[in-house]
């Protein structure tokens, strides 16, 4: 709920610090003061903190800028956090929405002391505050909030979600199929091409490592010649005559016949020629290994390089790398399979998604037939509060109606509106097409009392909802906006002493004019500033005590 508003050099509000509820306390809040005082530039100022349009015009004469905070108390689970939380905002006790225009048109926006946009600052209002007034073409004006309203009051959450969830899988079911026919249609376009290059690539039956493998292979073929010579010379060095295996040998026998004579001076020597030789002997055997594996191979150079280049080429010509040739193989394969299974899987595909949509359907049904039923409720609920509210000759309907289903959507298969015949023998209307602001307001105070639980929004504002009535009239008004404020925190900008007397905080707008300037002040009234105020809204510029006594018996019942 509305916590407090700040407002800096606003049209003719140079400062103004109003608390309007402790935490937790909401209850009736009045503004009352004279024609002109400036009651609705209040209105104004908590608008462009909740996002509405605004340019220079709002800024006081004179001033730099002008400037307007409002701070609200939001419960943990309130839909504002999940949007403070989406857009990465710092989510504090009190959420504030700040909002600057300077003298030269140009504003600024901010979410607690941070910058924000002004689109973001009103999805944040409108979930906070309803302003319900004559001329605010939202909050239950808003025909795009009638559905949702009447499935609140009706309690109807889960035919909702049931309708949610099975529009969910009816289009999944539609989006598979057309997904499905489109690769079918593609299949077909391309089928020759997919025949040829699947033939093509399966002739090749490439490998992800075939490039690698290939380059390395016919690199090592290519250095062949070059290394068998290589090997072949230093097998040479170790063979042929007195080589160094020869050597090694000679010197080997020499030394194991004396080494017994030798009392072991010998025997490290013996040793050391046993490693060489073995070794030696080892290295003529690798050596023929790695000639007869280096042997130049000109038929398998020529095959390898065939390949490598055939890979290539195909590559090049499908726009893939090599590595990728036996994916794509699996691709083309998988859309052939598809051509020739299409038929039978698009069937399978279509029949789903019909048997999807038909629990949609019997959704729906269960749903409209509910919201008609909640329907009935609601129009009898409001038609009760007319008749005290001087509106017993309209008639509140709500009207639901098919929608085609081109139209049809998550939220069911019917177009809900309130709507209103304010005569009998009138055919009903859309509510916000009334032409008396004063019936519309009343209009929107009935309706909203009985949908007092339903929606976000803690705070609501009633711009003059007892314009151009009295006596028996206001008192009802009066005492349906003290019914409502026990569910939520209620605003009323009224000329009723009637209203004003039930209200739980009262504040006075005041005007002062001097020859140059223009400025308007708001003060909380204590209990004798109410009395002396809702004196004069009886009585007119003199106060009377019969005034005064009139004031005391509307403030008895409020204590």
């Amino acid at each position: 709920m509305l916590v407090s508003l700040s407002i800096r050099d606003f049209v003719l509000i140079e400062k103004l610090d109003l608390g309007f509820a402790r935490a937790g306390h909401g209850g009736l809040g009045a503004l009352t003061g004279e024609t002109g005082a400036g009651k609705s530039i209040l209105i104004d100022a908590l608008g462009l903190a909740l996002g509405a349009r605004a340019d220079s015009t709002a800024v006081r004469r004179g001033a730099a800028q002008a400037s307007v905070a409002a701070s609200f108390d939001v419960p943990q689970n309130h839909p504002a956090r999940a949007i403070l939380a989406e857009q990465g905002l710092a989510d504090e006790d009190m959420l504030t929405l700040r909002r600057m225009v300077g003298a030269d048109g140009r504003g600024r926006a901010f979410v607690n002391d941070q910058p924000a946009s002004v689109a973001l600052l009103r999805r944040l209002g409108d979930t906070l505050v309803e302003i319900q007034g004559q001329m605010e073409q939202h909050g239950l004006l808003d025909v795009a909030t009638h559905r949702a309203s009447l499935d609140a009051f009706a309690g109807l959450e889960k035919p909702a979600a049931a309708v949610r969830a099975a529009w969910h899988d009816w289009r999944a079911a539609e989006q598979a199929l057309a997904d499905a026919e489109a690769a079918v249609r593609a299949a077909r376009r391309d089928e020759d091409f997919l025949r040829h290059a699947v033939k093509e690539l399966e002739a090749l039956a490439p490998r992800p490592d075939d490039e690698e493998t290939l380059a390395s292979e016919r690199q090592l073929l290519r250095a062949g010649s070059a290394l068998g010579e290589a090997v072949a010379q230093a097998l040479t060095e170790l063979e042929q005559g007195r080589g160094t295996l020869a050597t090694l040998s000679a010197a080997h026998r020499l030394i194991e016949r004396n080494v017994e004579k030798a009392a072991g001076h010998l025997d490290a020597p013996l040793a050391a020629l046993d490693r060489a030789l073995s070794e030696a002997t080892e290295a003529q055997a690798q050596l023929e290994a790695a000639r007869d594996a280096l042997e130049f191979d000109p038929a398998r150079l020529e095959k390898i390089e065939e390949r490598l280049f055939g890979l290539r080429a195909v590559a090049r010509k499908h726009n893939v790398a090599v590595p990728e040739l036996a994916a794509l193989v699996e691709k083309m394969t998988s859309q052939l399979a598809a051509l020739d299974s299409g038929e039978a899987g698009l069937k399978k595909l279509a029949a789903a998604a019909k048997a999807a949509r038909a629990v949609y359907v019997a959704a729906a049904e269960v749903q409209a037939a509910a919201r008609r039923k909640g329907a009935a409720r609601l129009d009898k609920a409001v038609a009760g509060e007319l008749g005290p509210l001087k509106l017993e000759k309209a008639k509140f309907v709500t009207e639901l109606t098919p929608l085609p289903e081109a139209d049809w959507s998550e939220a069911g298969t019917d177009r809900l509106q309130f709507t209103v015949a304010t005569n009998p023998g009138t055919p009903p209307a859309p509510i916000a097409r009334i032409a008396s602001g004063g019936e519309l307001s009343r209009f929107l105070l009935a309706l909203k009392v009985c949908l007092a639980k339903v929606g976000d929004a803690a705070t609501i504002v009633f711009d003059e909802v007892d314009s151009g009535i009295g006596g028996a009239t206001a008192a009802a008004v009066g005492e349906r906006l003290k019914r409502l404020a026990k569910e939520v925190q209620v605003l009323v900008v009224t000329h009723s002493p009637q209203v004003a007397a039930v209200a739980d905080r009262h504040w006075l707008i005041q005007k002062t004019t001097t020859r140059n300037s223009a400025s308007t002040d708001v003060l909380a009234l204590d209990a004798k500033g109410r009395r002396e105020e809702i004196a004069r809204m009886l009585s007119g510029a003199e106060v009377t005590a019969e005034a005064r006594a009139a004031a005391d018996r509307l403030l008895a019942p409020a204590g």
